[in-house]
């Protein structure tokens, strides 16, 4: 048996970190730490590492959740830096004590070889996200939720948020993946406050200014936050709003803003009533002086809304995956462009030096995924807000076409992004698809990047060709897949309620004597023969995993023709 790190190289079990590239390896069921947590299962893993739940064998087995951060320094200062910083946010999050905020009970250290391990133990809280809860009335034909559960979720919610602002922290990642239904109330989770380390490129987001690690979801949190790094807690109410929108509609953020106009799809996506479109339209405005200014603000406005208003129900989204947020890509000054277009931010992961290309080509194809970068589990940074004062939020201007040199790609740069372009379009495979997948590839190989974006300039063109290169090598495999265009044309919108759909039906005997565990098996064979030993991990799935469901939804046609 073995193990795998994010890169798939295998791994003896029992193995701390990955023979091959080093990374440290998930911690096997039924170690201990600080003898007293015993590991029952991981949860989830993020860029700051992964989340475990675990049992406290001093306190008869209770469950708790283990929140490791492995930071990736080697430096004797960097080190003890981060751990002066880990207890410090540790010691914050301590101060939160609310029924409806995860228990902070203990930060500790641990070393395994001659790395240096920290873990936040907080309460495991049992109960269904607000995503997960979404996604299975989706998956059952049932409604979205409805204006008056909206009203009752921010009701509840919005004192959680007044309590975490009045101590001057602010959670920064809001979303319905971060909030849990127990019993009837719902509680904020994923106060983790850490981060992993960046080799030489500094701690936490509160500390340095330069070097800033961008936290939140993209298409949830605000610009401030995502292009500037600055938060308030207007930028939580942002979160929050945006989040109820996704469950009032059951689509993503894509399907509901139009990022061509810079606004929300009023109207016409987004269908409520006008007291509470009122509110929700205040707490989503694009700029901070433009929204409720703290959570009593609003609780306010939702305390006059009338009771007799008639909630409109969404149409039932069935397309719906898991949130990947869209936006616009910045770009070189084409024409009469309009600027509120360009909503895009410097910590972009598309590559700087493929965005004048990508101007070239805005009047068709103007939107970019951004690579979100957690998996299930997301922190929250603390940050003093008493003293500061909202900033004035601008959108970026565009380069003109008198740039220097240094910030715009060569003419072949240029060409080979063109003939990368083109060869995509052609075939019919979604951009966003596209580039976040190519993005996952390239950063897995090299991690020692952490992440940045590519410069234009002469010292990363080793590497912008490698990302070209992947791009080329991931086009010529979905050729190679032969995918009908319809499936290729899906790809990023598949999700787990297609198989369930494809699963039911074989039951039903719809396929005749052909059953899911042979569509399985056909898949997989496929799937491997192009990509050999990516499945031997999880399935990313926003990207290879959407290659999965697309033979297995080409498969199923021929089945649906045949029958």
């Amino acid at each position: 048996m073995h193990i795998y790190c994010s890169k798939q190289h295998a791994n003896t079990v029992g193995n701390r970190f990955c023979i091959q590239c080093g990374e440290s390896l998930p911690l096997p069921q039924g170690e201990i730490i600080a003898s007293r947590y015993q590991i029952l299962r991981q949860l989830g893993q993020g860029g700051f590492g992964r989340t475990y739940l675990a049992e406290d064998l001093q306190q008869s087995h209770q469950k708790c959740v283990l929140k490791e951060f492995a930071p990736q320094v080697d430096k004797p200062e960097d080190i003890q830096k981060a751990k002066e910083l880990f207890e410090r946010e540790a010691s914050v999050l301590k101060k939160l004590q609310h029924p409806q905020i995860p228990k902070f009970h203990i930060s500790l250290s641990t070393k395994f070889g001659q790395k240096d391990f920290f873990f936040l133990v907080q309460d495991y809280i049992e109960g269904d996200t607000y995503w997960d809860l979404l996604d299975k009335r989706l998956s059952y034909g049932q409604n979205t939720f409805s204006e008056e559960e909206i009203v009752s979720l921010l009701k509840q919610m919005l004192p959680v948020l007044s309590y975490i602002h009045s101590k001057d922290v602010i959670h920064r990642d809001i979303s319905p993946d971060n909030i849990i239904l127990r019993g009837n109330t719902p509680v904020l989770i994923d106060f983790g406050g850490v981060k992993q380390l960046p080799a030489s490129q500094g701690f936490w987001m509160t500390q340095l200014g330069a070097n800033r690690t961008l936290l939140g979801k993209k298409g949830y949190a605000p610009e401030e936050q995502i292009r500037q790094g600055k938060a308030f807690p207007c930028s939580d109410l942002h979160s929050l709003g945006v989040s109820a929108l996704v469950l009032l509609t059951g689509k993503e953020p894509l399907n509901i803003y139009d990022t061509y106009q810079g606004n929300w799809r009023w109207g016409t996506e987004i269908k409520v009533s006008q007291g509470l479109e009122r509110i929700l339209k205040k707490m989503v405005a694009y700029k901070p002086s433009d929204r409720y200014q703290n959570a009593e603000q609003v609780i306010k406005d939702l305390q006059k809304l009338s009771p007799a208003s008639a909630p409109v129900m969404n149409k039932v989204n069935t397309n719906i995956t898991k949130i990947k947020t869209m936006i616009a890509a910045p770009a070189r000054r084409a024409g009469n462009l309009h600027s509120r277009t360009q909503m895009a931010v410097q910590a972009l992961p598309l590559p700087i030096w493929m965005r004048p290309f990508a101007v070239s080509a805005v009047t068709t194809t103007a939107i970019v995924l951004v690579c979100a970068g957690t998996w299930g589990v997301v922190n929250a940074v603390v940050k003093g807000v008493s003293s500061i004062s909202l900033p004035t939020i601008s959108l970026p201007s565009l380069p003109s076409g008198n740039s220097d040199s240094s910030e715009a790609p060569r003419s072949s740069s240029n060409n080979r992004n063109g003939n990368i372009s083109s060869r995509r379009s052609s075939l019919q495979i979604p951009e966003a698809f596209f580039i976040q997948t190519v993005n996952d590839i390239f950063h897995s190989r090299n991690p020692q990047l952490g992440g940045r974006n590519l410069s234009a300039g002469a010292e990363d063109e080793a590497l912008r060709q490698q990302w070209l290169n992947i791009g080329k090598e991931l086009l010529d495999k979905l050729e190679q897949a032969n995918l009908s265009g319809n499936a290729r044309q899906r790809l990023g919108s598949y999700g787990g309620q297609d198989y369930q759909n494809w699963e039911r039906r074989a039951n039903a005997g719809e396929f005749g004597n052909y059953t899911i565990k042979q569509l399985n098996t056909d898949t997989n064979r496929k799937f491997d023969s192009l990509f050999p030993g990516q499945r031997r991990g999880k399935l990313n799935q926003p990207t290879f995993g959407q290659i999965w469901y697309a033979i297995a939804a080409d498969k199923v046609s021929k089945l649906e023709r045949g029958n």
